[in-house]
């Protein structure tokens, strides 16, 4: 009884525990804080427009265009694979609509590294062609249809790129 006693019996806390456990604490709190104020600072600027006061300004007027370009009822479909982004480009009927120009400006969520804009080529078959694979990953495409100088279609799209170059459905 006594040996059990003696392996249970509660072993003195010092103040060298208390301060080793003081400076384990914190020094885990303030190594995960610097790492994560590291990642903060290099991998995204937080620049999202260059002047917010002029962005402001142009909001409404952006926001009419957007609505008068929706109630168009342009669509499009995208696709991907090793040779490029594909788009197949339709009217409200879901007919191919036929665009003069069509521009796609890609864009990672964070960083502007791999920013880039495609002109987009128009095939015999109706589908919308662009050169040059995506990496994986998350991407927003920002298309811009235009015909006859008219803007027919202008939508942002986010979407994901699997490492055979195909798209998420």
């Amino acid at each position: 009884m006594q040996m059990i006693r003696a392996i249970f019996q509660p072993k003195e806390f010092t103040g060298r525990h208390m301060l080793f456990t003081m400076v384990a604490f914190f020094g885990v709190i303030i190594t995960v804080n610097l790492i994560m104020a590291r990642f903060a600072v290099t991998t995204w600027s937080g620049l999202v427009v260059p002047n917010t006061y002029v962005a402001s300004q142009q909001f409404n007027a952006k926001a009419a265009e957007s609505r008068d370009i929706a109630a168009l009822g342009y669509q499009l479909e995208f696709g991907s694979d090793v040779d490029g982004l594909s788009i197949r480009f339709s009217d409200r009927r879901g007919e191919p609509a036929l665009a003069d120009s069509m521009v796609v400006a890609l864009r990672r969520p964070v960083g502007t590294d791999q920013d880039r804009e495609l002109v987009m080529v128009r095939g015999s078959d109706g589908i919308y062609r662009a050169e040059g694979q995506l990496a994986q990953g998350e991407w927003i495409a920002t298309v811009t249809a235009s015909n006859n100088g008219q803007t027919l279609y202008k939508r942002g799209r986010r979407f994901h790129v699997r490492a055979d170059g195909s798209l998420l459905p």
